[in-house]
């Protein structure tokens, strides 16, 4: 076997090869000869899945400098050097089933990364620097046991596809809803309460699963004609005709457990008054954003960096006329089993809530409308 392996990579230096396959090698150590002299400067593609490498050279990206895809699935990878964010080039990255318990910061160096792939490691947290990643298009950190995501995800404009099922998540960054081109997001199996309270208002968010959040009882109702997946969310489905009423009475608190601390305030149709602060968060979102020639008027460090971090990052936009939300939501709820959606989804009684931003609007508001 190894003078198999000898020959393949003497043949791939000697004939200047972009791809080198070493598969089902069983690798215990990245082999020398691929770091020899002056390396392999042609590769361009290594595939090196399913053999039982533990961790990578440092000076991966001095011997192979023009990688540009790098396939490590199925290893027993612990730890990648932080000489890992040297690779100018890199465009995919495999980490897929490894033993990764812990992601350098220098993977945001990669500036040309389009697709990392970390599902089934045994990642506790990510580095805020994935933000830095302004290429990425795909994120897979399925299957692992992380508690949160980094707010600076949101940062990554040209994510389209994130997937995070299977791990300990019981929110998902309002942030994320700042991503225009975010067309998939997939967080089954998780401990998800709520959503925030504008996912789906993107045009191009077209694709939502949240299977198995048991709790998970509410989604917005953006994300109404979607397509979605919550099968196993929400209340047990076994509610007798008899007590249908009284289950839809207590359905709406339900579906509102877990939301943002900033929701100071649950409306209802009754109330005629904005509260003050909201409609002074509203007042200074028109100053920052519809009269920036007036920020010297009220210089932002006079705010407090919670208010600043709200004024950037609203909770959300009223489903029924857009208006900005800060402190109040007023919501409404569409029981999915009202909905033409039902028949889709029989193992799930949860309901679409729509957030309004004032009584009149509440009363307004049509799912269908």
């Amino acid at each position: 076997m190894a003078t198999e392996l000898h020959e393949t990579i003497f043949m791939a230096k000697q004939e200047r090869h972009k791809n080198l396959f070493l598969n089902y090698r069983n690798l215990n150590n990245f082999p020398v000869e691929l770091l020899k002299d002056e390396g392999l400067q042609f590769l361009e593609r290594l595939y090196m899945k399913r053999n039982s490498l533990t961790t990578l050279p440092d000076n991966l990206a001095q011997k192979l400098p023009n990688l540009i895809e790098l396939y490590l699935h199925s290893n027993n990878i612990v730890i990648i050097p932080e000489a890992i964010g040297n690779l100018a080039r890199l465009q995919s990255l495999d980490l897929s089933n490894n033993a990764l318990q812990l992601l350098c910061p220098e993977i945001g160096r990669l500036r040309s990364l389009r697709h990392l792939r970390l599902s089934n490691n045994q990642l506790k947290c990510l580095p805020p620097e994935l933000g830095d990643l302004q290429e990425l298009e795909t994120l897979d950190v399925s299957m692992n046991q992380l508690m949160s995501l980094p707010d600076r995800l949101h940062r990554c404009l040209s994510l389209q596809n994130l997937t995070a099922d299977h791990n300990l998540l019981n929110h998902v960054p309002r942030q994320l809803c700042w991503l225009h081109r975010l067309n998939q997001l997939s967080m089954a199996a998780n401990r998800l309460t709520f959503l925030p309270l504008d996912l789906g208002r993107s045009r191009e968010l077209q694709f939502v699963f949240v299977d198995n959040n048991v709790d998970l009882k509410g989604l917005p109702s953006y994300l109404y004609n979607k397509v979605i997946g919550c099968s196993g969310c929400g209340v047990s489905p076994q509610v007798l005709e008899g007590e249908l009423g009284e289950a839809l009475g207590e359905a709406l608190s339900e579906a509102l457990v877990g939301l943002p601390a900033e929701v100071k305030v649950v409306g209802s149709g009754a109330d005629n008054v904005v509260p003050l602060e909201e409609l002074a968060m509203r007042t200074l979102h028109r100053t920052h954003h519809q009269r920036p020639t007036d920020l010297n008027l009220l210089p932002p460090i006079a705010l407090p960096k919670s208010l600043l971090d709200l004024l950037q990052f609203p909770l959300g936009h009223c489903h029924r006329c857009s208006q900005v939300m800060f402190t109040i939501i007023y919501p409404k709820l569409f029981p999915l089993r009202d909905t033409a959606l039902a028949g889709v989804h029989r193992r799930t009684t949860v309901s679409f809530v729509a957030y309004c931003c004032s009584s009149r609007c509440l009363r307004t508001f049509d799912l269908q409308g």
